[in-house]
Formats: C-alpha cells, sequence, structure tokens
C-alpha cells in the first residue's frame, strides 16, 4: 500500500473512555480521520465525549453492560460508518474475541492479529515462546495450576516469595504475590476471583518471585511487512498493588550488555510470535542484575508517552499507520533525546491505603512551562464514577537529562491543584524529593508498601453524589420516534457534600453509634469473609469489596459481634454500611 493511502479518511471508533480517548481523539485530528466515542450513562458529559466529532450511548452504567459489551459496540461501528476500531488500553484491548468481532464486521481493527494476542494473552503459552527463542526466565509452571494444593507444592519446592498470576489478563490485576506459606490459599483464590472479574476467566498459573526486582519494560512497534524496531526502554518499578505509578524512560542505571539483551530478546520474542502492531515486552530484573522475562501487553501502555517524548515517535499514529499497512517511520531504536517521567495522577486516597475514589472534580489547575506535557480525561466540573478506572491524567515531564527532569517534575507538581476529590499528587511529591528515587535509585517493584516512609495527611471526605444516570423518554423528530434520553440530574438538585456539609441521614449515623461498618470504597460487596452473628477482632478482614476491577478488603475497627447489613452482590458507595459491629 502506498504511502498516498495515508490520505485516506478514515472513521476511528475508540472502544474506551477516559484520557486515553482523549489522546487517540487528538491522534485522529492529526491524521485527518474522524473520531467516534462511545459513552456509559454516568459519562455522557465527559471530556472525550465532547472533544469527538460523533458519540454514541451505551445505554448503561457498569462495565459488562457499556465498555464490556462486544455486541453494543460493534453495533455501534456499524451505525456510525466506522472503519477502524481502536481499543485504547484496558477493557476489550486485549480480548481474542473483540479482535475477531471488529474484523468479522469488516472493520479494521488497530492491534496485533487475534491470533497473536490469543498466544501472548496466554501468559503461560507466552512463557513457553520465550523459553523457546532463548528469553531469561525464572522458575514456573508449565501450565495453569488446577487448586491450590499445587500451589503449596510449588511454594515448597521453589521457596517464598511466589507470584501467583491470571493467565489471561495483565495491569496487574489477578497478580497476588505469597510471602508467608499461610496466606498462599487465601491469595490463589483472590487472584482467581480478580481474573475472572477483571478478564472473565480466572486460569492462573505460578513463577518464582524475584526479591525486590525492579520492572523494565521495552516499547515494540512492528509493521506488516516484517519490520519489528524496539523504540527504547522503560523503568516503571514504582508500583502500588502491582499498579504502576510513576514511569520512566529511558530506563536509567542499566549497562549497555543488560539494555541489549532486553532489546534483542524483545525482539526476539515479537518476531517468533508474528507480532504486528504497537506492543510492550516486560521484564523483572532483581537486585544482583538477574533478567527474567514476564509478558507481552499487546496494546498500547498508560506510559506510551514517556517514550514518545524521548525518541520523537507518536506511537498512537504509528498504530494508525500500520493498521492501514504502511510501514514504519523508523528502522533502528533510535537514540533517547533526554529523559521523560510520568506520573499517572489518580483519583485515589493515598493517606487510606490508595482507595478509589468518585466524586466531582472542582478543581483542576495543571501546570505548563518548558518540559510539561499532560494527558486528561478531565477538566474542572468532570465527574468520576466509581465503577471505573481510577486514572484521570497523566503529567509527563521531559528534561535534557534526568537531573532536569526531576527538577522540573518538582515545580509542575508544585503548580498541580485538584480539589473535590483525593488525587495521588501528594504521593507523587513525597516520590519526587526522595533520595532513593532521586539519588541512589534504590526503588523497586514492592518500595512503596515496604519503604516509601513518607507521611501524607488524610484527604478530606468526600461524600460523592450517586451515580449519574439517564431517564429515557421517546420523542418524534421529522415523523421518526426516536428514544431520548436525559440526565435525571435536570429533574432534581443534587449537591456536592463534603464534612463540612454533611447530609443530615450521615450525620446522624456517626451521632448514634460507633457500630457500623463504612464500605472503604464504592463497589460492590464480593464475599463475606466472616459469617453473620460471628464474633471478630478489631484489624480482622470481614469482608471484601470489588472495586474498579480490584478488591479491596473491609476491617472491622473494633472487637465485637457481626451484624451484616449487606448481601453479597449488594452495590454500596463508599461510607454507606456494610456491617455493624456490637
Amino acid at each position: 500500500m502506498s504511502e498516498n493511502n495515508q490520505k485516506i479518511t478514515h472513521k476511528v471508533l475508540i472502544a474506551n473512555r477516559g484520557e486515553i480517548a482523549v489522546r487517540i481523539i487528538r491522534a485522529c485530528r492529526d491524521m485527518g480521520f474522524l473520531s467516534i466515542a462511545i459513552y456509559a450513562d454516568a459519562d455522557i458529559d465527559a471530556l472525550h465525549v465532547q472533544m469527538a466529532d460523533e458519540a454514541y450511548g451505551l445505554s448503561g452504567n457498569f462495565p459488562s453492560e457499556t465498555y464490556l459489551d462486544i455486541d453494543k459496540i460493534i453495533a455501534i461501528a456499524k451505525k456510525s460508518g466506522a472503519t477502524m476500531v481502536h481499543p485504547g488500553y484496558g477493557f476489550l484491548s486485549e480480548r481474542v474475541e473483540f479482535a475477531k468481532a471488529v474484523q468479522n464486521a469488516g472493520l479494521i481493527w488497530i492491534g496485533p492479529n487475534p491470533e497473536t494476542i490469543e498466544i501472548l494473552g496466554d501468559k503461560v503459552r507466552a512463557r513457553q515462546l520465550a523459553l523457546q527463542v532463548g528469553a531469561p526466565l525464572v522458575a514456573g509452571t508449565k501450565q495453569p495450576v488446577q487448586d491450590v494444593k499445587e500451589v503449596v507444592e510449588f511454594a515448597h519446592a521453589h521457596g517464598l516469595p511466589i507470584a501467583i498470576k491470571a493467565a489471561f489478563g495483565g495491569g496487574g490485576r489477578g497478580l497476588k504475590v505469597a510471602w508467608q506459606m499461610e496466606e498462599v490459599e487465601e491469595l490463589y483464590h483472590s487472584a482467581v476471583r480478580e481474573a475472572t472479574t477483571a478478564f472473565g476467566r480466572g486460569e492462573c498459573f505460578l513463577e518464582q518471585f524475584l526479591h525486590n526486582p525492579r520492572h523494565i519494560e521495552a516499547q515494540i512497534i512492528a509493521d506488516t511487512l516484517g519490520h519489528v524496531v524496539v523504540v527504547g526502554t522503560r523503568d516503571c518499578s514504582l508500583q502500588r498493588r502491582n499498579q504502576k505509578l510513576i514511569e520512566e524512560s529511558p530506563a536509567p542505571f542499566l549497562t549497555e550488555p543488560l539494555e541489549q539483551q532486553i532489546i534483542q530478546a524483545s525482539i526476539d520474542i515479537c518476531v517468533k510470535a508474528n507480532y504486528v502492531g504497537v506492543g510492550t515486552v516486560e521484564f523483572l530484573l532483581s537486585q544482583d542484575g538477574k533478567l527474567s522475562f514476564l509478558e507481552v501487553n499487546t496494546r498500547l501502555q498508560v506510559e506510551h508517552p514517556v517514550t514518545e517524548e524521548t525518541t520523537g515517535v507518536d506511537l498512537v499514529i504509528e498504530q494508525l499507520r500500520i493498521a492501514q499497512g504502511l510501514p514504519l517511520s523508523i528502522n533502528q531504536t533510535p537514540k533517547p533525546r533526554g529523559h521523560a517521567i510520568e506520573f499517572r495522577i489518580n483519583a485515589e486516597d493515598v493517606a487510606n491505603g490508595f482507595l478509589p475514589v468518585a466524586g466531582t472534580i472542582t478543581r483542576f489547575d495543571a501546570p505548563s512551562g518548558p518540559g510539561v506535557r499532560l494527558d486528561s480525561g478531565v477538566v474542572t466540573g468532570s465527574t468520576i464514577p466509581a465503577m471505573f478506572d481510577s486514572l484521570i491524567a497523566k503529567l509527563i515531564i521531559v528534561g535534557n537529562n534526568r537531573e532536569q527532569a526531576i527538577a522540573r517534575a518538582r515545580r509542575a507538581l508544585a503548580e498541580f491543584s485538584i480539589e473535590g476529590v483525593a488525587s495521588v499528587l501528594p504521593f507523587a511529591r513525597a516520590v519526587i524529593e526522595h533520595p532513593d528515587f532521586c539519588d541512589d535509585f534504590k526503588v523497586h517493584t514492592r518500595w512503596i508498601e515496604t519503604e516509601l516512609a513518607a507521611t501524607i495527611a488524610p484527604t478530606k471526605r468526600q461524600i460523592p453524589p450517586k451515580e449519574a444516570t439517564l431517564t429515557h423518554t421517546f420523542i418524534e423528530i421529522d415523523g421518526k420516534r426516536c428514544k431520548l434520553g436525559l440526565p435525571v440530574q435536570l429533574f432534581s438538585s443534587l449537591s456536592l457534600q463534603t464534612d463540612t456539609n454533611l447530609d443530615t441521614s450521615s450525620s446522624m449515623k456517626e451521632a448514634l453509634s460507633d457500630l457500623i461498618v463504612q464500605s472503604p470504597v464504592s463497589g460492590s460487596l464480593f464475599k463475606w469473609v466472616v459469617n453473620d452473628n460471628q464474633s471478630v477482632n478489631k484489624g480482622d478482614v470481614i469482608a471484601i469489596m470489588e472495586a474498579m476491577k480490584m478488591e479491596v478488603q473491609v476491617i472491622a475497627h473494633r472487637n465485637g459481634v457481626l451484624k451484616q447489613t449487606l448481601k453479597v452482590g449488594n452495590y454500596v458507595y463508599a461510607g454507606d454500611i456494610v456491617a455493624e459491629i456490637n
């Protein structure tokens, strides 16, 4: 296909939401393509919906009935006249059945071939492929384990810690690390549950877990003509609950031989898998320099901007080019131009265990100036729904070297102001002042949990409004009956409430008794750990909530007898009553 075909105007349906949808819309504009947004009821006024050329509702609020509903999305793609589908990351981006459905509908899938997604999406098969090409690997199971007995046997044979990993998934979901033998059983069951919730499949396999490793990855691009190029490396070691929070490129403090080993192993794996598109090959690097292949993410990564800023390669544009059959814009790994650091700006209460929060942003003042890029899915007035991922924006800082990038990051983070919902800004400010990150680079994947000693003040607690929903009616336009969805806020007066202005029922709950157990997050009650009318002690885990695809424990705040006030599957908001301890 010739370069002239790039002039063809495509319509790209973006099967996602938030900041990544905004990012793709901007790339479409750069290419002269039209963009089509989709949205859940709660996202009807979201930034990506406002920016797209067209937008279509998914008629629902929960992931399963909106951004995970393949039939709905394909139907919208056909109705809208879309020619291409971009899945972003998360949701359906690594689901084989979605890629096939897009292609079967006669549309262009912006991503690897379904067969490649299937091979690399199965972490066990990906591991076997890595072995075939001689990539470095730690000990692990050849197939998914069948029960907890196999997990215990593996732990005894290879020693702790061990990683229990979802065979079909990524992004840290369905990944549990067991450090003590007595926690192996519950962590295995938790990994299976979390994997089933996030990916629809619960199979898990096992690997030795390297103690305090760094997380290193290589950005791959590959076209339909057989060219495979590593664009650059990244370090993503700063994680919390296996979710990355700060990333940088190029990966600092790597020896030349180690960097070349990462690049070559990544190319070998992708060539063997017949990879086409943009993807990431991930590795763990132990304290003593032992490298081990982790997985391949067959999609665009959240942290892709740091590679863009240090190489000059627009990775979303590359995706659009590759999907059209055009060649890569580069033919070898470019020399990095400076250093970039990305801070994920999540709506999370850092002082309360990084719990996701929902609500309305009353102030969003972003920094600017030399070396500052912001990829955001929100503005002042945006509502953060409780049922989706907590990522709201990404702050990317670029400098001529790492030292300048850190200095600019301090300036930018000091300028950044978010009000109305909790954010991870206090955490980012603490990290950027810590010598383990700035000077000695002693950080690793568990550094936040085990060694970050920064004291961060709790965020003022906000009682969020109930999720936005639509009320539907029918109107007639030019003789045609049309369904009309209107936000319920048009028919009721809703006000945002904070600690200084609590509603009467909330005040009464707090005044009447300290017996109640409040939900730490907005989400669904997944499981009761303690039976009704059973005695509990302060600090016991009594229940498990599922929020934003992650499991969150509910902890007893006092000794007593538990009285359950919620049924499994019930959805509640942060601060709602889950139980009483009498």
